[in-house]
């Protein structure tokens, strides 16, 4: 008794016959197309078909998305990802060999065909094949839904093997696609709004005897050359500042940087950071770069500065949208301020931890949106509490770009003290949509201030605080030969996509989200 045989064993052993009609097609290594499926639906006429003998001869290549096999002839409709196109095959216009391998194709399966164009009985545009070669054996079936006036049913919608098989993701969803292509514009109009403004394109190192520049832990490894231990880096902020000591003025980086911290929809271990340093510039030049760069992106990746996208933290009527308008300044706020006018506790009552816990009592506070809660008593420090309030009461309602400005010294290791209140600094974040999309400083060039910071962040790990910020001599020392006033900024550019896209989960902006690996049972572990 035999067992009956897997899709798999099926679609190897029309892989067998392919190859046993000289046509394998893992054996072809390039096929040159006339132009992707969108050029070639535009060279037809607007209504009719082409005139006889006029209809050009053309070559194209992709993945079969359907396919209808009708005795003597069939169809099969090609994508290249972008778009797609039908072919009409013909048994009496193909050879022998590539007649019985059209008819030992299947669904996912690459094809390169050559032939004419031309409109069928009901005039859809398609390719009349008049040569065919394999390109490739798909052996799974892939999700690919039905699909009619734009509307597509049955694709791959479980988004648990959606973020584990990106590829299929791609070739099942093209949304999905999209808002990843237009991630990859969206870098490249980053990019080039940099060079334009004369900023110098950088690389630093990735392996830090000293991971510091952000609050964070950080992932540890062993180079055995050295024989020592190292960290990946958890921010680009200080070797980045060291080039501005060494009297490069204008730099940037787009780079990857590890934090060994939780999973949320916001938060990925491995993400891409925007960081750049602009020697003799201040936090107002820093907040018109941060304006000009989005808007910038705006209009070189969607054509306009003004435009809707559906952001779940504004409660926005989803097909609507919520606009972003980066055509206008962005509005400027103090962070003191806010949480005064969100939670009635004052300058006052926030100028020491044990005021702020006095005044905020014994309630515990959530967010509703996040499940970000606030218990006083586990704070250890006045900025930390600070902090926590923006969280809980502030962000939420940051719907309309904004940048908030000022924060603790507690929390901010790197920025200059605010000259008018010396427990405050010269730092910004800035909001769309409930979101944190930046974070800026007038950096501290003095010296013996930043070693005075760095030792309150020693005390604080001291106290239990696992993400303060370490010592770093190296950077000291770079201070003390000297660094201008200088301007610096991070973008998350996975935020930056989030933002523009509507995208409600970091998971849906990289192409590979970390994913707990699978148990052999089919569960996780």
């Amino acid at each position: 008794m035999t067992e009956e045989l897997s899709l798999r064993d099926v679609r190897l052993q029309k892989l067998e016959q392919l190859r046993e009609l000289g046509l394998d097609p893992y054996a072809v290594e390039r096929f040159d197309s006339t132009g992707s499926a969108g050029d070639l639906l535009q060279l037809f006429p607007s209504e009719a078909d082409f005139a006889e003998s006029e209809a050009p001869d053309v070559a194209f290549a992709g993945r079969i998305v359907s396919y209808r096999l009708m005795g003597k002839a069939g169809f099969a409709h090609l994508s290249d990802g972008d778009g797609k196109i039908q072919a009409y095959f013909r048994k009496d216009d193909l050879s022998e060999e590539a007649w019985e391998a059209y008819t030992l194709l299947d669904i996912g399966d690459h094809v390169g065909v050559h032939g004419f164009l031309f409109r069928t009985r009901t005039g859809e545009r398609s390719i009349h094949v008049r040569e065919l070669k394999p390109l490739s054996k798909c052996l799974h079936a892939l999700p690919i839904g039905k699909e009619k006036d734009g509307q597509q049913w049955y694709a791959l919608e479980d988004v648990e093997a959606r973020y584990r098989h990106r590829h299929l993701d791609l070739i099942a969803n093209k949304p999905v696609r999209d808002k990843l292509v237009t991630r990859s514009k969206i870098v490249s109009a980053v990019r080039k709004f940099f060079e334009k403004q004369g900023y110098i394109e950088v690389e630093t190192p990735m392996l830090q005897i000293v991971a510091g520049g952000a609050a964070a832990r950080p992932f540890l490894t062993h180079y055995n050359a050295y024989d020592i231990d190292v960290k990946l880096r958890i921010s680009l902020e200080l070797y980045l500042k060291r080039l501005i000591c060494g009297d490069l003025p204008k730099v940037f980086e787009i780079g990857k940087v590890f934090r060994n911290e939780g999973v949320s929809n916001r938060h990925n271990p491995e993400f891409t950071l925007l960081e750049w340093y602009e020697a003799y510039a201040n936090l107002e030049d820093v907040m018109k770069q941060v304006e000009g760069l989005f808007r910038f992106v705006a209009e070189e990746v969607f054509g306009n500065s003004r435009f809707s996208v559906s952001h779940p933290a504004t409660g926005a009527d989803p097909e609507e949208g919520q606009l972003l308008d980066f055509s206008k300044p962005w509005s400027r706020v103090d962070l003191l301020t806010e949480i005064e006018r969100h939670t009635g506790l004052t300058a006052a009552d926030l100028s020491s931890l044990d005021k702020a816990k006095a005044a905020l009592g014994d309630r515990k506070v959530v967010n509703p949106q996040n499940g970000k809660r606030i218990i006083a008593d586990e704070e250890h420090h006045l900025g930390g509490l600070i902090e926590k309030l923006l969280e809980v009461f502030v962000e939420p309602t940051l719907i309309e770009p904004t940048f908030v400005v000022g924060y603790p010294i507690e929390t901010s290791p790197l920025a200059k003290k605010d000259p008018r209140n010396p427990r405050m600094t010269r730092r910004f974040e800035a909001y769309i949509g409930g979101r944190e999309v930046a974070n800026a400083f007038s950096e501290i060039n003095d010296p013996i201030d930043q070693r005075e910071r760095f030792e309150m962040q020693q005390r604080q790990a001291e106290r239990g605080d696992e993400e303060s910020h370490p010592m770093d001599e190296e950077y000291i020392y770079a201070l003390e030969c000297g660094m201008p006033p200088t301007g610096g900024c991070g973008i998350g550019i996975d935020r930056l996509v989030m933002t523009l896209t509507g995208a409600d989960s970091i998971r849906e902006a990289v192409l590979f989200p970390m994913m707990k690996p699978e148990s052999r049972n089919g569960g996780e572990d």
